[in-house]
């Protein structure tokens, strides 16, 4: 019998020893929707994915009702409030009578809810719980996009607010165009005829699915603080999407099978199972952005790029090396390296480039451009700047403000020898500088036009 450990290692020799360019084109499909799955396992794994979904459900919670009267109030402007409750019905139909029953329910404190009541002070607290839903959501995408900055304030503010006022109005003015047109009566007289009637019943049915991945698709490529290709939000919306009709099928199952929680739990048994389908919800969403995330990035499948500690001389080499590359197209007039490109070119995870790039920056070796996405230029001329510049910025960059505060204990023996190392290596490269190092390249770089 095969144990477990045997079994990881089999698997772990099929997926990740093939060459996938070498491979022809369904084993290379294959051996990348393998890597991928094996990616967002371990991320499941990990538990940040489900800490996240966890996180959002209480906010979800708090926000559900506020967003629902704030797209009810606008969607009522535009005449077509009536789609919300179809659209809830269908959201909570894995619930069972359970849906229906919360359906009403959130339909009821919707209708209660009264924004003169509120005053201005209530007004600011509702937005604050809305707005607060919407960044959460932006901070889980961004964790999974490897993201570490996020929107300034005054994007974030027009950006939510624009999802909070635009978006309803969209997603129910599709809807009720899309239930308008399926009861004309040139689409009844099609559907009469065939093969058009048996076409338009299959284009029906599946019109749900359809809906739900463009959705998601959207919401893959507007929310994370970062530019999502279209071929990825798609491959993520089709997962999600597949998994979030699937996921409700079983839940619909379970619910009517598990009576018992009703007996147990009383009135509390609707709240339980509407928390269940809200996890699960949120959590295939994110699964969606992870698998968008690594078809997007595939250089960074076998390891995650969170976990990778460099050590001092391979920070040190990185830093010399995107001095050097950005140096040469300097000098030649290419165009700059984005973050992006640079990982590609070197074959590092950007995630694991980015504090080295960052430190270079902070010691004020390098300027970032104000374009979208930045790229990054010499902050000093280079023909003045020596290479030990460089070793001293990302060296300064990892020292830790309490242990050069406090300070380490030493010994005169090992002071003194550290003292000659720092002395020799300065001796070693005194007089060359940062231009000597980028027109050392042999051949030139090409640039780069990756983002």
């Amino acid at each position: 019998m095969i144990g477990l450990e045997n079994l990881h290692r089999l698997l772990n020799r099929l997926i990740w020893d093939g060459q996938v360019n070498a491979a022809p084109r369904w084993k290379a499909a294959c051996l990348r929707s393998a890597r991928i799955c094996y990616a967002v396992i371990r991320d499941l794994a990990n538990g940040q994915l489900t800490l996240r979904a966890t996180s959002l459900v209480y906010t979800t919670l708090l926000a559900l009702v506020p967003l629902l009267a704030v797209s009810f109030s606008v969607l009522k402007g535009f005449g077509v409030q009536n789609q919300v409750e179809p659209f809830l019905l269908n959201f909570l139909k894995p619930l069972g009578d359970k849906g229906l029953e919360l359906t009403g329910r959130i339909i009821g404190f919707v209708g209660n809810m009264k924004v003169k009541v509120l005053g201005y002070v209530g007004l600011g607290l509702l937005m604050y719980t809305v707005t607060s839903m919407i960044h959460k959501m932006e901070g889980a995408f961004n964790y999974i996009w490897h993201v570490r900055q996020s929107r300034p304030f005054t994007q974030r503010f027009s950006g939510y607010l624009s999802v909070i006022l635009i978006g309803p109005v969209l997603v129910f003015s599709a809807l009720g165009v899309t239930a308008s047109l399926m009861t004309t009566g040139m689409v009844k007289k099609l559907v009469a005829m065939e093969p058009f009637g048996g076409f338009l019943i299959a284009v029906t049915k599946l019109l749900p699915y359809l809906l739900t991945i463009i959705a998601f698709a959207i919401t893959y490529l507007l929310v994370p603080n970062t530019r999502v290709r279209l071929d990825a939000a798609l491959i993520g919306a089709l997962v999600s999407g597949v998994l979030w009709e699937t996921t409700g099928w079983a839940f619909a199952s379970f619910v009517v099978k598990s009576t018992q929680y009703t007996a147990i739990y009383s009135g509390f048994a609707i709240v339980i199972t509407f928390m269940i389908w809200l996890y699960l919800s949120w959590l295939i969403l994110l699964v969606g952005a992870s698998v968008a995330f690594y078809y997007q990035q595939p250089e960074i499948l076998r390891t995650d790029a969170r976990e990778v500690r460099l050590a001092n001389r391979q920070v040190e080499r990185l830093a010399l090396l995107i001095m050097q590359l950005i140096g040469w197209n300097y000098y030649h007039e290419l165009p700059p390296w984005t973050l992006a490109g640079l990982a590609k070119r070197l074959q590092v995870p950007w995630e694991v480039l980015g504090p080295v790039a960052e430190a270079l920056e902070r010691y004020g070796l390098l300027t970032r451009t104000a374009a979208e996405p930045p790229a990054y230029l010499p902050a000093r001329p280079l023909d003045a700047t020596e290479v030990i510049e460089v070793l001293r910025a990302v060296r300064q960059d990892q020292r830790d403000p309490l242990l050069v505060n406090g300070g380490i204990p030493g010994e005169g023996a090992v002071e003194d020898l550290v003292q000659e190392v720092d002395e020799a290596m300065v001796a070693t490269l005194r007089g060359q500088t940062l231009k000597e190092l980028a027109l050392a390249m042999p051949t030139p770089s090409g640039g780069e036009k990756v983002s």
